[in-house]
């Protein structure tokens, strides 16, 4: 029973979490009742009235507002992209960088955030990986930088470890060499409270189909409104500050918007957005860091339980450095995979065993589940801790 809020309250509203052992939402959050509730009603609108146009619209703009607010930013600071991946990518080919400047990531980070950088290779830029370890703070950064160092990026939280990043005091690094700072948040949003002024974030690129509850197809762009030098390497009538009324391009009249518009390329993922607007009322409702408070007190119980039988968990232990939901366990996934689908429990394979990833829903009797069946299967000697 978590103190933080009422947990099978929020289950109720999570059908798929009552039919399986769901610890899986670091790959895909369950529909939840009142997104799949929005999402019915643009598809009732769409089939009945061929759609509200004005009104969907609207309902973008109110949505916007809600991103906003959860990131601690303005709604002028905010896109809609189509997924992390594209936004990563917008912000790289939107700073101004030429050859030999260098760019700072994370070695073993999430592929998509590296390739949008990897890809400047073309352009003279180097891209240079700082080793993997539990800490990464602004003392961990700051040997590798060098006179060439531009921008570092880096995901707020692992996907494939839960490593929990302090960027908040790389963010100051960043503001003290004047650096850029691009942030992956896909794995934190939605369980780990967002700042992005105490970030000190340039961007913050992420999807909305893990903590924000939203099915996939749809992805959120940050940027810092004073950085007015960044513009988007593409141009669509939806970036300009203004939109011819006739429709017709105009060569000298091709101000950007001074908003985050102008990394937007318009026709909106309207129904996902709609549904981004319920789940935030969900997850506001709760309060984030109620959620990342249940979710700790979740992995808290996984690690206790799996001391006990000798299994060791992959990646930072203390809650200062952790994700509060995303926890690997050392058990080869080739092996364990099938005997967990075979229990009715979803986890997912991961690089170092198999990834635990705990959402709103969860209860401590879904970690007993978890331990109790690795319990009957029995655990190898090479599989326990050093």
């Amino acid at each position: 029973m978590s103190g933080h809020y009422d947990v099978d309250a929020v289950r109720k509203e999570f059908p798929a979490a009552e039919r399986i052992t769901y610890l899986d939402s670091g790959f895909q959050t369950p529909l939840a009742r009142p997104v799949k509730a929005a999402i019915d009603l643009f598809l009732r609108e769409g089939l009945e009235t061929a759609g509200p146009k004005n009104v969907w619209l609207d309902r973008v703009e109110a949505t916007r507002a809600k991103v906003a607010r959860f990131l601690g930013a303005s709604p002028v600071e905010i896109a809609f992209t189509k997924n992390t991946s594209e936004s990563m990518n917008i912000a790289a080919n939107a700073l101004p960088l030429r050859a030999g400047d260098k760019v700072l990531m994370i070695h073993g980070d999430h592929p998509n955030n590296a390739y949008a950088f990897l890809n400047l290779q073309r352009r003279g830029v180097t891209v240079e990986f700082v080793p993997m370890t539990d800490i990464a703070n602004d003392e961990s950064i700051r040997p590798y930088i060098d006179e060439n160092t531009r921008v570092i990026s880096m995901s707020l939280v692992t996907f494939h470890a839960g490593h929990r990043f302090d960027v908040e005091s790389i963010g100051a690094l960043c503001r003290e060499k004047s650096l850029y700072f691009v942030v992956d948040v896909m794995q934190a949003i939605g369980v780990v409270p967002i700042d992005a002024k105490a970030m000190n974030a340039t961007f913050i690129g992420s999807g909305s189909h893990k903590g924000l509850l939203v099915p996939q197809g749809l992805g959120l762009l940050y940027w810092d409104k004073f950085r007015t030098e960044l513009e988007p390497a593409y141009l669509a009538a939806a970036s300009l500050a203004e939109i011819p009324a006739d429709l017709i391009a105009q060569s000298d009249k091709l101000e950007l918007a001074a908003s985050a518009r102008r990394f937007e390329l318009g026709n909106f993922n309207l129904p996902a957005i709609q549904a981004l607007g319920a789940s935030i009322d969900m997850i506001d409702a709760i309060g984030v860091q109620n959620i990342a408070n249940h979710c700790f007190d979740l992995g808290d119980h996984l690690i206790a339980q799996l001391d006990m039988l000798d299994v060791r968990l992959v990646g930072p232990r203390e809650r200062q450095h952790r994700s509060p939901h995303i926890y690997v366990i050392a058990l080869p996934a080739a092996e364990w995979l099938g005997h967990f689908e075979e229990n009715g429990i979803r986890i997912s394979p991961e690089r170092d065993g198999i990834r635990v990833s705990f959402g709103m829903f969860n209860t401590f009797a879904d970690v007993d589940r978890l331990i109790d069946v690795i319990r009957r299967r029995g655990v190898k000697p090479s599989h326990k801790a050093a």
